[in-house]
């Protein structure tokens, strides 16, 4: 692929994550679940296709701008979605140790 092309591809992921950011500060977990699907294949895109070349300093200018953005997004997807993961696993914990204690003593209760 040409660089201007691996750039483009770059600038589409950067889209996503701002997509999948909106979605995280909405709750809207099927949306992130979908726009990190999606993010995933244009990676993977990158990934199987970029090879190391020599940028001219605006493309390189840009690319830099373009990851910045992407990490910046990508950390602030994290620092919402970590705590609901927390609290979703804190949740299953408390769901799991009362179906437990209900079938330990519900069912010594009914003896």
């Amino acid at each position: 692929m040409e660089s201007i092309e691996i750039i483009k591809l770059y600038e589409n992921i950067a889209v996503l994550t701002d997509q999948m950011l909106n979605a995280a500060r909405n709750r809207d977990w099927e949306q992130l679940t979908e726009l990190e699907n999606d993010c995933s294949s244009k990676v993977q895109k990158i990934r199987d296709n970029e090879s190391p070349a020599f940028l001219p300093p605006e493309l390189k200018e840009r690319k830099i701008r373009v990851i910045k953005k992407i990490l910046a997004d990508d950390k602030e997807i994290r620092d919402i979605t970590e705590p609901w993961m927390a609290e979703l696993s804190n949740l299953m914990k408390a769901s799991s140790a009362e179906r437990k204690l209900n079938h330990t003593y519900g069912a010594a209760s009914s003896a």
